[in-house]
């Protein structure tokens, strides 16, 4: 045991995990940003976005999972112009991914965790034909959730083929669970890192020691797909710890409704409803256990914020 505490520690990685207060954040100063996941539908983001008004509740991102493929260029367009208008990131996934095309190995017990990960050069291909798509209607900030995309896509960036701001975004189901998986994906272009939900505090603060620049993204209530965790009591402490961080709240009790469409509208505008009236809770909370986090104010910069 002291021989691999040694050799950790000679890597610089931690041989324990450790609760230290974290004095990073980001580029505005903030600590701390709102993101109301799985906001499927533009009808959903503008009902999010009134009840959002309606209590004084902020939302610095939005992030989408069904896949740019199952959205009109009319749906993109119209996504991309509310978030430019209000200074919101617009997060949106990639498609296709092995859930969604031919063979069974994703939906086989021990293949599960494959489901949503891009399947031969083909796949990759088509992934990248969602992003130029994207970008040309005005998104520049996507969610990924396979090593290899994630790698092409800042080579791309790097490139400047596709905007040099554009924000990389790892999904949470690629569920990175220790300093050196989240280390790796930054390293490879991710600027927005969901880490596993059911992740410790002293867990996560231990990561953000490893990490340069990438934010922490965590579900203080996650779906039940993602382990159903409603951790709100966590999240001063995940914020004093671990920031830069994108607080998300999903909801338990909230079905897999992947990918979704016109069936899904009423139900995905009261999820949506819900999630901000949630957000606002925590948010409230917060401001009373830890009044001396600094919240970024929404709009500043304008990072992966649409340009249309």
């Amino acid at each position: 045991m002291k021989n691999s505490e040694k050799w950790l520690a000679e890597l610089g990685y931690s041989p324990d995990d450790q609760q230290t207060v974290s004095k990073s954040t980001f580029e505005d100063g903030g600590s701390y940003r709102i993101e109301i996941p799985s906001t499927e539908t533009v009808a959903c983001m503008k009902s999010a976005l009134r009840e959002a008004d309606v209590i004084g509740c902020p939302i610095h991102r939005f992030s989408e999972g069904s896949g740019i493929q199952l959205m009109s260029d009319h749906e993109i367009r119209e996504m991309a112009r509310i978030g430019a208008d209000r200074g919101i990131e617009v997060t949106l996934f990639t498609t296709p991914r092995a859930s969604y095309d031919t063979g069974g190995t994703w939906s086989a017990p021990g293949g599960q965790v494959i489901q949503w990960q891009v399947r031969g050069s083909r796949q990759l291909r088509y992934s990248l034909d969602d992003i130029f798509r994207a970008l040309d209607l005005g998104i520049r900030s996507f969610l990924l959730a396979d090593l290899g995309l994630i790698k092409v896509v800042n080579e791309l960036r790097k490139k400047e083929i596709i905007p040099a701001k554009t924000v990389i975004k790892a999904s949470a189901v690629m569920a990175p669970a220790n300093e050196v998986s989240a280390e790796i994906l930054e390293g490879l272009g991710a600027n927005s890192i969901n880490m596993a939900t059911d992740l410790s505090v002293a867990q996560l603060s231990t990561v953000r020691k490893r990490l340069e620049k990438a934010s922490i993204d965590m579900y203080m209530e996650a779906p039940d797909g993602l382990g159903g965790f409603v951790r709100h009591h966590d999240t001063p402490d995940f914020i004093r710890y671990a920031a830069p961080v994108y607080v998300k709240i999903g909801l338990r009790n909230f079905p897999n409704v992947y990918p979704a469409g016109q069936h899904h509208h009423a139900l995905l505008e009261q999820m949506g409803i819900e999630k901000v009236r949630r957000s606002k809770m925590v948010l409230d909370l917060v401001q009373r256990e830890y009044p001396e986090a600094v919240m970024s104010e929404v709009g500043v910069p304008k990072r992966g914020v649409p340009e249309v």
